[in-house]
């Protein structure tokens, strides 16, 4: 089944300072007269641009879609023109269609420049932080912002340090299966809905607000893990390292016996491990996941079992 990916094109201002104001350390300019800003401005790339060059008149491939900058050396080089170029340059910034404009270490404002600013409707924050700083949090949280996301169907857990994603077919045993690795020390990520995200060719899985923490088991009901097996039994988000897809025992003779073949799942452009689990009853479902699991981690570490015990066998095939 193909997954519906969603791509966020832009985002307004408005969200981008209500969202990480505090993070950001944002105050907006001028906030009591609303008439001299506008907050549905768009913001369309996700990064931060230092408008140097362009403040000396050379705009041509001027990053104008992202958030503008000013630092240290933008203010001082401001404060260096005549009236005159001054109020030519900042118009010429103001004109080609900015988003907003963030003026770092608190650094004052200089009316001249509020007033050249004011017709365009444009929003000016300030923050306490350095510069740099500043451009690369803020690039963080709008790579976050900007990121491909998509679903999945299944339990999403954090354990032993891995992201795992265990999915099957309705009825295939993934509820009991989680609650059986969170009795174990796991941390519950996301029940039935898993939403996806990739930040850099990284992904990570979390939950709606509304359905973190709690699991529905069959014959039981909706169950809030937190609430039985304390707040470590729950997490926010985590990085999605290993799939495990919970198969009938009949597809048992499909199912690769070696571990020499590595299965892999694409998400959005990045492949994932997957190993395919038979289940049926009697069969010890968590046990399996955590020593496959444990198998994974051995593996990143460089040992490598089904390949050690491949070439035992061909060596001893042929000893010469």
């Amino acid at each position: 089944m193909k997954r519906k990916i969603y791509k966020v094109s832009n985002i307004t201002v408005e969200d981008f300072f209500t969202k990480y104001k505090d993070k950001l350390g944002l105050e907006l300019h001028n906030k009591d007269n609303p008439e001299y800003y506008d907050l549905s401005r768009k913001i369309i790339e996700p990064s931060t641009h230092r408008p140097g060059l362009a403040l000396t008149g050379y705009l041509d491939y001027f990053a104008y879609l992202r958030v503008q900058l000013l630092g240290n050396s933008e203010m001082e080089y401001i404060k260096s023109l005549d009236q005159e170029t001054l109020h030519k340059r900042i118009q010429a910034l103001c004109e080609i269609g900015i988003p907003c404009i963030v003026v770092s270490r608190n650094a004052k404002i200089p009316d001249v420049i509020a007033e050249i600013i004011k017709p365009f409707h444009i929003p000016i924050f300030t923050t306490s932080m350095q510069t740099m700083r500043f451009s690369n949090r803020a690039a963080r949280c709008l790579e976050f912002e900007f990121a491909t996301t998509t679903s999945a169907h299944g339990c999403m857990l954090h354990f032993k340090g891995f992201g795992v994603l265990i999915k099957g077919k309705s009825g295939s045993g993934k509820s009991e299966a989680a609650i059986g690795l969170v009795e174990r020390g796991a941390a519950l990520i996301a029940d039935d809905l898993v939403k996806l995200r990739n930040v850099n060719g990284q992904i990570t899985a979390y939950s709606k607000d509304i359905s973190r923490g709690y699991i529905e088991m069959r014959g039981i009901g909706i169950v809030n893990v937190s609430n039985i097996y304390g707040l470590g039994a729950m997490m926010p988000d985590s990085k999605l390292d290993l799939i495990i897809n919970l198969v009938p025992q009949a597809d048992l003779n499909k199912i690769d016996r070696t571990g020499l073949e590595r299965e892999q799942e694409d998400i959005m452009g990045v492949d994932i491990p997957r190993v395919d689990i038979p289940v049926s009853a009697g069969r010890d479902t968590v046990r399996l996941i955590t020593v496959t699991i444990l198998e994974l981690q051995l593996r990143q570490l460089g040992y490598d079992m089904a390949n050690e015990f491949n070439e035992k066998l061909t060596e001893k095939m042929n000893p010469k």
